[in-house]
């Protein structure tokens, strides 16, 4: 094989990954298996192009880190505190459990099939640690991909990923210490957890005072490359930390994460972290596609698919078992289990670790994960199906959803002409804002319980419902319906949506929101009305109020702004061409700003803002800037020398006012 430096096996590695991503997007399926493909293919064991390498590794574990990092914005602290029964009790039982049943079934499998299976016990305590393990990166994935980290199977999910995270640090320390017959084994897990313990601690109750003082301290330096350097270096301290203190580098991400989000800087962090943790995270589904031995599979086959099948289904029945012991409903239950029962990328490194202290046979450890790499390869299948296997076996799924569907319907069994909103996020509470303001009527649909609950409260139009569900659309009185508007930014999601709206409701109008105009066409053809890109109308606002502030006249910044949304948006053309048509004599009624400076001399010095009457000219004080400082243009502020006033009202008003201010 020809040598392949740095630069090389990168280049092969990103354009096989692009060229895998866009055929397996070409059949509709997830890119995590256009990722796993490409691993499998240009792997050592299919074309052998490119080998596994320490920096590969490192890259991939990285991909892990970021998304660690991006679900634990989506939590708090207190979140996590509220989970801690799932996290430290259907997470624990489930690890202990699962290494139980292994260890049993690995004995009774030597006992059938000894030439395989021939273990000692010290070896299947490894394999079983092995097979507890799921898949954090592939199911956090796919949860955040579905908007359901926030639901119920969600929240259970993630919590018992989080203690498979903590479960392998015992693990680490057991398989090598059992491996040597170590008489210090208590000594180590002792030290090991009190490390942990005390690593924990610091980044929770220190880290929580020190990380909002010093983003703040951050960004005022007005620095977005200093905002990005320091955003890389918090995130991969606190994985660094907690690796060194013997924990995983992605429960210190997740930790990290959770102290960010609890911050006013969560929503630019998550923005910021997307493209780093995307890419990386491609490389480690690369990384594992390229542990499959295609020529063991074609050898073995009926012993990988037995290896396949029996430890799947036992621990999806084992989690759906516990997950009912603690009160899960059954629906939940069995998505809790389809969601764990693959296999997961610690349980490779607990393999790795067994194979090099020689405590299971090379070609039993390949088999196992050729098996488990199959496992990841069909968890997307899985995901994808769990609702409709839930429905299928869970009577009470039926009754609960048919209930939350009545509940919604109950709402809006009376409506007509109103405007569905799917998210209810900071942009679906604007939207709802503004049409409870016009006295339209709305009906919002929302994955978030904590947020429904609090915006019901205070009397918002929202219920628990996925607008990517047709039962939801057809509750939520879509037939009915004025509009529909997708609040949130994500692709997929709203492509969903929009094949459904289309078919309940061939003619409703569809807005939808975008980061920018990269699936502007997809969106469209889809049956998009309009798509709102975020970048656009950020530019546009940032545009019109600059050259407001300069003095231009309202008439003409619509005008400008209205001839770059006419090239953007169809549907408004026209709209505002009744103003940027009028003739130029009705300039003077517009609307428009004006800084005055304050001179030295002029009557106005030291006297308030209430006294100088400028409502008689109908104008009012929008700002008063002092020096570097923007202050509030309160009825008692004292005018003084060198202040800017910003006046508001018409041009005819504001000369008049001007006049006045500059009197002697």
């Amino acid at each position: 094989m020809v040598y392949m430096n740095a630069l090389d096996t990168t280049l092969l590695l990103l354009s096989s990954a692009v060229l895998g991503v866009v055929a397996i997007r070409f059949l509709n399926l997830p890119p995590m298996l256009g990722y796993l493909a490409v691993g499998i293919v240009i792997g050592p064991y299919g074309m052998g192009w490119a080998k596994e390498s320490a920096s590969t590794q490192q890259l991939a574990e990285l991909g892990v880190v970021f998304l660690m990092f991006s679900i634990g914005l989506e939590f708090s602290l207190q979140k996590l505190l509220s989970m801690r029964k799932a996290v430290f009790g259907l997470g624990f039982v489930q690890v202990a459990a699962t290494i139980v049943l292994a260890m049993l079934g690995i004995q009774l499998a030597a006992w059938v099939l000894p030439q395989y299976f021939a273990m000692d016990w010290r070896a299947s305590l490894a394999l079983g640690g092995a097979l507890a393990m799921s898949s954090t990166a592939i199911v956090s994935k796919m949860l955040s991909e579905k908007l359901e980290l926030e639901s119920a199977h969600g929240r259970q999910i993630i919590s018992v990923l989080l203690f498979q995270d903590l479960a392998v640090v015992p693990l680490l320390i057991l398989v090598p210490a059992f491996a040597s017959n170590s008489d210090h084994l208590g000594q180590a897990l002792a030290v090991a957890g009190g490390k942990a313990i005390l690593m924990l601690s610091l980044l929770f109750v220190l880290g929580k005072r020190f990380v909002r003082m010093w983003f703040a301290m951050v960004v005022k330096r007005r620095s977005q490359e200093l905002f990005m350097l320091n955003l890389l270096l918090f995130t991969l301290g606190a994985a660094w930390l907690t690796e060194k203190a013997g924990l995983s580098l992605a429960l210190g991400a997740f930790v990290a994460g959770m102290l960010i989000s609890e911050t006013e800087y969560k929503h630019q962090v998550e923005e910021d972290i997307k493209s780093f943790r995307d890419v990386l995270l491609g490389l480690f589904f690369v990384s594992i596609g390229m542990l499959l031995n295609v020529g063991l599979l074609l050898e073995f086959g009926w012993l990988i698919v037995l290896l396949l099948i029996v430890p799947v289904l036992v621990k999806f029945a084992l989690i759906f078992g516990l997950a009912r012991l603690f009160s899960c409903p059954t629906g939940v239950a069995l998505r809790t289990g389809l969601g764990l029962a693959q296999a997961g990328e610690f349980g490779f490194v607990l393999l790795n670790q067994a194979g090099a202290l020689n405590m299971i046979d090379p070609l039993l450890l390949q088999l196992i994960l050729a098996s488990m790499v199959l496992s990841m390869l069909a968890s997307p299948f899985i995901l994808a199906k769990s609702d409709a296997i839930a429905l299928q076996f869970s009577s009470t799924e039926w009754m609960l959803q048919s209930l939350a569907l009545t509940q919604i319907a109950a709402r809006t069994m009376q409506t007509k002409r109103h405007v569905i909103i799917a998210g209810f996020g900071r942009s679906g509470q604007n939207l709802a804002h503004l049409l409870s303001e016009e006295k339209i009527d709305y009906h919002a649909l929302d994955l978030d319980p904590d947020r429904i609950r609090e915006a019901q409260i205070a009397g918002a139009n929202v219920s628990y419902g996925d607008a990517g569900r047709r039962e939801s659309l057809t509750a939520v009185g879509i037939h009915r319906a004025a509009a529909l508007v997708i609040t949130y930014n994500n692709t997929p999601s709203a492509l969903k949506i929009l094949r459904l709206a289309h078919e309940l409701n061939p003619s409703l109008p569809v807005i939808v929101r975008s980061h920018d105009d990269s699936d502007l066409e997809r969106l469209r053809a889809a049956g998009a009305t309009e798509v709102v890109p975020d970048l656009m109308e950020g530019s546009l606002m940032l545009a019109s109020h600059a050259l407001v502030m300069l003095g231009v006249p309202l008439r003409r910044v619509l005008h400008t702004v209205q001839t770059a949304r006419d090239a953007r948006y169809s549907a408004l053309r026209g709209f505002f061409h009744g103003v940027s048509d009028a003739v130029d004599n009705t300039e003077h009624l517009q609307i428009r700003l004006h800084s005055v400076v304050i001179e030295e001399g002029v009557s106005v010095v030291e006297q308030t803002l209430e006294s100088i009457e400028l409502s008689q000219f109908e104008v009012d004080v929008s700002s008063l800037r002092r020096g570097k400082n923007r202050l509030d243009p309160v009825a008692t502020l004292i005018i003084q020398v060198g202040d800017v006033i910003v006046l508001r009202g018409t041009a005819e008003g504001v000369a008049r006012a001007e006049s006045r201010l500059h009197q002697r």
